[in-house]
């Protein structure tokens, strides 16, 4: 299957370090080597690039790892191809526009009668099953919540976005039923994790150490690139380095991130986690 690669972080960071050990599982030390594609956040804009070669071999992704992007919000994949061509439309992430901003998702997984699912506002251009997953989960959302959520003058905006939250989170359950479904997703302003099998993830800050690549020989220490105040926050499908403990998420579990934290946590059923 696919990997899947997001950052969030409360001030502009570069991501080189973990795509540096992340590029080599694209054909190097793993067998994901059908495309890859890397998504920044970053000024209140979006910029990507997608490839559908090995990013091993990608001078377009060596280009990442020694051009220091500086974004808050980080989402990128690799691919291991299993429904539609290796093209560049089937090359994840995937965007689509929804209240004025840029959607951008990647899915690691494989989806059973995925056909099924109503296509309604947004269509695939590929032929993937999770560009068709994407286009109706968003068109789902959207139905709901066709304006963003409004505040009071009184009101977080994480209070006012939990409605919007909770039904992500039912969403997600109703793709991971028809097969494997971790996610990455973001709109500028937060980021959402979404476990099916796999997904782990660590966040650093003060006091900063030294972090060694599992995939690569490459160690930095961080206490010389951050300030006191950065927390940073990394999500993958597998640990990226060997001297540091990682969370793993839960199956049914959604994280939603801003600015390096975990603002809310949703789980699976217990009826479902017991099963």
């Amino acid at each position: 299957m696919c990997e899947l690669l997001g950052m969030s972080a409360n001030v502009p960071t570069d991501i080189c370090f973990s795509f540096t050990g992340f590029l080599h599982r694209g054909g190097g030390t793993g067998p994901h080597r059908d495309g890859w594609g890397i998504a920044f956040y970053e000024a209140g804009g979006y910029r990507d690039f997608r490839d559908p070669h090995p990013s091993v071999r990608s001078p377009i992704a060596r280009l990442i790892t020694d051009y220091p992007i500086k974004s808050n919000i980080v989402i990128s994949h690799i691919r291991q191809a299993n429904v539609g061509e290796v093209r560049l439309a089937n090359t994840h992430p995937f965007t689509r526009e929804m209240w004025g901003r840029t959607w951008c998702y990647a899915h690691n997984g494989q989806l059973e009668d995925w056909q099924a699912l109503p296509l309604g506002f947004y269509r695939p251009v590929g032929d993937t099953d999770s560009e068709h997953a994407f286009c109706w989960l968003l068109a789902t959302l959207r139905a709901r919540f066709p304006e963003a959520p409004s505040l009071s003058a009184n009101e977080d905006s994480d209070v006012a976005y939990r409605p919007f939250w909770h039904l992500l989170h039912e969403v997600c359950e109703t793709l991971r039923a028809k097969g494997v479904f971790n996610l990455l997703l973001a709109d500028g302003e937060y980021l959402y994790t979404y476990c099916s099998t796999k997904l782990a993830h660590i966040t650093r800050r003060a006091p900063f150490g030294k972090a060694e690549l599992s995939d690569a020989e490459l160690t930095v220490n961080f206490a010389e690139h951050t300030t006191p105040d950065d927390i940073v926050s990394v999500i993958a499908t597998e640990p990226l380095t060997s001297n540091e403990a990682w969370v793993r998420m839960q199956p049914g579990e959604l994280l939603v991130w801003r600015h390096g934290r975990i603002m809310a946590r949703y789980a699976a059923a217990p009826s479902d986690r017991d099963a």
